[in-house]
This record gives structure tokens, sequence and C-alpha cells, in this order.
């Protein structure tokens, strides 16, 4: 196994100007995440440049850009404004903390071959919650983008509105209106020379330069100075009393950061034609992940535009994952002064054009036309995601998808037990079986069933259970049967017990493998004699024919016998 996935030296070129052209989109965004997390808008470079560098090198997904994305930073800020601020002691501490656990639990994921079962989540709960982290991203930069502080909460930003409007900055509105019109229709010839993001930032900023940013009476919010040089050390620091609120957003990030990461590279396997190691994946998101909250970085994954950029630029091995974290490093220690003009309300601009792309526009559209039961959930997720939080938006989505898929599930099983005891009730029946079933007189009920058998065709399984006793012969045809659930045989076993109680015959049909050794698990072959089991149909069909015409002879033999013995007496 390579120690760096897909590394090779035959796409450097490539590489290069795939890496320098992600980290330039890369820039303002890593800027505004930073701004719109509470950290600082160095964190968010710190992050950008920490994850993107560790989850190329250790990926699993060669042409992978990461660093940090809007549903991290939502759930980042969430922590900022809660969980750290109730702990004014270790406040940073224990938000880097969590980013750090965070990463760990995504290298246990990675270790304990998660990957092929992250990505397992009805689309209709990533839908409603992506878009939900759309919205939240949306309204919380409402504030900054007309002059106002940020806030990391969605029910007091909304709350804030009117006064947000009624005293909104021009200076700051001008701004970020100007910025949404560079990134809503700047023409495609010129974004493809410099990103729209980049080039909403530089006119955006030289605007509010010319306008005379630092003067008090346009009230602009700006940047201000980010430290530059390499990061200072956050060591680890726990709160008992939080040990569930950290335990349960550190799980947050690591999973909502290995779906986003393994739909990216998901993505990058389509334009590429390759095929992404989601565990390894997983591994170099964490340790990424890791080492960023160690570092004051904010938590990031694979970033679906940066990665589209870098392939769409030339970019194929993870040399241009480097590539993208050096150039914002050299920007860090270089650089960082330049930052310190740029206004919240262009960082505002760029943010709410993050949130409109991150909305599932395609699916909202058209969910209605799929299925309302599914559409009625995917609002529920997107409402509970922006008004409750994110852990209760996705527990509550994903337990209500698998209910509704158990229901739809159980349907399909149940339309596959069929009680049959006409030759003309099933057309799968050979002319044979149909002919034995017609000498029986309808005294033989064929019990069939086909498909794997869950719970969920326990039930119909039981509703059956009445009628054994108005039939002659019970014959339980497994032979389509590949998977048994302990439910489904509990109900078996149970109806198989009355027959036998009712002195009916029973006759087993088809069980072999997995379903055999269940129904010997159970101790239910014990109750059949050997040769009232079968490996086909037919010849069950045979034998219970027979037995029922035995039995009538005996019944007119007997009752002759009493008329004979009648007409003596």
């Amino acid at each position: 196994m390579q120690l760096v996935n897909g590394l090779h030296f035959k796409n450097v070129r490539g590489d290069l100007f795939g890496g320098m052209t992600a980290a330039v989109v890369a820039l303002p965004l890593a800027l505004a995440f930073g701004v719109s997390s509470g950290a600082g808008a160095i964190a968010g470079l710190y992050g950008a440049i920490i994850v993107g560098f560790f989850a190329a090198l250790f990926g699993g997904t060669p042409s992978q850009i990461s660093g940090p994305t809007g549903p991290m930073t939502v759930v980042i800020a969430t922590v900022f404004s809660g969980v750290a601020a109730s702990n004014t002691e270790n406040s940073i501490e224990l938000a880097f903390t969590v980013i750090m656990l965070g990463g760990i639990f995504q290298i246990l994921f990675g270790i304990l071959r998660l990957g092929k079962y992250i990505t397992l989540m009805p689309y209709t709960v990533i839908s409603g919650f992506m878009s939900g982290i759309g919205v939240i991203i949306i309204l919380l930069q409402i504030g900054p983008f007309l002059g106002h502080p940020a806030s990391a909460d969605v029910i007091e930003s909304v709350s804030k509105f009117p006064a947000f409007i009624a005293t909104a900055n021009p200076a700051a509105v001008s701004l970020g209106t100007l910025t949404l019109a560079i990134v809503f229709l700047c023409p495609a010839k010129i974004t493809r020379i410099v990103p729209s993001p980049l080039l909403a930032l530089i006119i955006g900023t030289s605007v509010a330069v010319a306008i005379g940013s630092n003067n008090p009476e346009n009230g602009l919010r700006l940047i201000g100075d980010i430290p530059s040089g390499l990061p200072s050390l956050h060591l680890p620091a726990l709160n008992i009393s939080q040990l569930r609120s950290i335990l349960g957003y550190s799980l947050m990030l690591a999973v909502l950061g290995s779906i986003d990461s393994l739909l990216t590279s998901l993505v990058a396997d389509n334009i590429t034609h390759t095929q992404h190691d989601s565990d390894r994946e997983l591994v170099g998101q964490g340790i990424g992940n890791l080492i960023s909250g160690l570092a004051g970085g904010l938590p990031g994954a694979g970033a679906t535009m940066r990665t589209v950029i870098n392939v769409k630029s030339g970019g194929k091995t993870p040399i241009s994952g480097i590539v993208h974290a050096l150039v914002l490093l050299i920007i860090v220690l270089k650089a960082g002064d330049l930052t310190s003009n740029i206004p919240h309300a262009v960082l505002a601009g760029i943010l709410i054009k993050v949130g409109i792309d991150i909305i599932d526009w395609s699916f909202l559209r058209r969910a209605h036309r799929i299925s309302l039961k599914a559409t009625g959930l995917m609002y529920i997720v997107l409402f509970l995601t922006v008004f409750v939080d994110l852990i209760t938006a996705v527990g509550v989505g994903v337990f209500f998808a698998n209910l509704l898929t158990v229901k739809n599930l159980s349907d399909i099983q149940s339309n596959k037990v069929k009680a049959i005891t006409n030759p003309d009730d099933d057309t799968d029946l050979t002319i044979g079986e149909k002919h034995l079933l017609k000498l029986a007189k309808g005294k033989i009920l064929l019990f069939n069933l086909s498909g794997p058998m869950s719970f969920g065709a326990a039930k119909t399984i039981s509703q059956r259970m009445g009628i054994v006793h108005k039939y002659e012969v019970l014959i339980l045809d497994l032979s389509d049967v590949p998977l048994l659930g302990v439910t489904a045989s509990l109900a078996i076993e149970n109806m198989v017990k009355d027959a036998c109680q009712n002195n009916r015959q029973v006759f087993l049909v088809g069980a072999k493998g997995k379903v055999r050794q269940r129904l010997k698990n159970l101790k239910l072959l014990s109750l059949l004699p050997p040769e009232h089991c079968f490996d086909e149909r037919l010849f069950a069909l045979q034998k219970a024919v027979a037995h029922i015409e035995s039995t009538q002879i005996r019944v007119q033999n007997k009752n002759r016998e009493e008329r004979e013995k009648s007409n003596t007496n």
C-alpha cells in the first residue's frame, strides 16, 4: 500500500496549477468562515492550511481539496457560542478540544472501516440537513451584511432583523450588495481567470479603502489585523459537567465532516474516473482535524467547489492539495496585514452566496412530485436544523426515515406471503402442482413465502395462523426465502405448533442454508418427522394428496364398517 494514496510525479505541472487555483478560491472562504465561526479570520486560515495539508497527505481521495466548509463552520460556531461561552476559564481550549475529539472520532471511523456506511443516510435527511445549513448561514449573515455584529444564534439573529433593517449601515449594505452582484453576475470568462469570491473580496476591500474604511463616520466593521506566523498550541481541556455536550458536538462534527468529505469524494470520482478509499479518507480527515484543533484552526472537510476547481485546473494527485495548503501558509506568513481592511459586509456577501449554493434547490423543486412523505420529512429536518439543533435534526430525520423504510419493506414482505388453496390462486404453480391442488379439493393450505422475511412479515404470518385448522394439510414453502429473521421465525414456529396441536399434517419445503439452520436452532425441525421435509414443492404436494386420499379411504372403510355393524344388529 502506498504511503500517500495516488501519489505520482507525472502530473506535477497540473497539480501545481490546480493547487494554486484552489488556494485562491479558498482564501476568501477561509477568512469568511473564520469570522463567521467566532474564532477569528486566522482560525479559518489555519484550518484551511492544516486540514488541507494532512487530508491530502493521509487521505484516500487524491484530487480532493479540504478545508473549512459551511456545515462544519455552523457546528463549530454553535460550540463557540454555547459550550465554550459557558466556561470562561477554558473557553477557547474547550472549543478546540471539541475539534480534536471530532478528529479522533473520524480516525476511529476509518480504522473500524465504517466509510462505506457513513453515506448510507437517506437522501431526504441529507437534503433537509444541508438546506438547513444553507438557511442558517444566510440568516446569520444578514446582520453583518447590514453593518451589525454577527450572531451565532439563529433565533437571536432573526429576532433582531427589524432593528437591523431600521438601523442598517448604508456603506455596509452597499458593499454587501456589490459583493453579491459580483459573485452572482461575474461572467464565466472572468471567473476562469479570477474566481468570483476572490474578485469580490479584492473589489469590495478596494472600494472600502477608497471611501475611507477606517473613518468612524462610515461605521464599517473590518477584520482588522490578524496574527502572522505559526499558530500557538491549544492543549486539550475538559469540563466534566459539560462532557456530554462536548462528546455530542464532537460526534456531530465527525459524522458531518465524514459525510461532507465522502460525498465530495464521490464527486471527485465521477470527474476523474477514479475510485477513492473511504476508510483512508476518514483517517486523513481525522488527522487533519485533530492537528487543526491543536493549532487553533477550524475543523474542515472535503470541499466540493474547491475540489472541482482543482480537478478542472489540472490537479490529480495529493500534490495539488499540499500545494494549496502551502500557498495559504505563505499568505499567512507574509501577507497577513493585507487582510486588515476587509469589511465584514463583503465576507457576509460571499457567505450568503455560499449558503444559497448549499441549499438543495433541485430537490426542493421536485420533492413533492416524488413523495409527499419524503417531502414532509425533508422539511421537518430543515426546520429542526435551523431552529432547534443539528444533532436533533439528524436524529429525528434518520429515525423517521428508517420508520418509513421499515413500513414500506413490511408492505412488500407482506405481499410475498401467500396462502394458496385453489390451483388458480397462483400462476407460478406448475401444471403438475395445480393438478395436485385440484385433487386435494381445498384440503391443502400451501403457505408460500418468498424474499427476505423480517419482523415486517411476522404480523402477516400470524394473521394467517387462524385459518390453518380449516385444512387437513399445511405445506410451508420456504424455497425462495434467503433470510429468515427471528420474529418471522417465531411466527412460523407458532403456526407449525398450532397445526400440530390440531392434528394437522405439516410439510416443510425448501428450507436450506441459513434458513434451515435458524429453524434447527429453534428446534422447529424436531417437531416434524424427517419424511415431512422436502426439497421440491411437487413432492410435498404428492405426499399431501396421498395422505388426504388415504385418510378418505380410512374414513370410508370406517363408515362402511359402522353401517354393516348397524345392519347386522
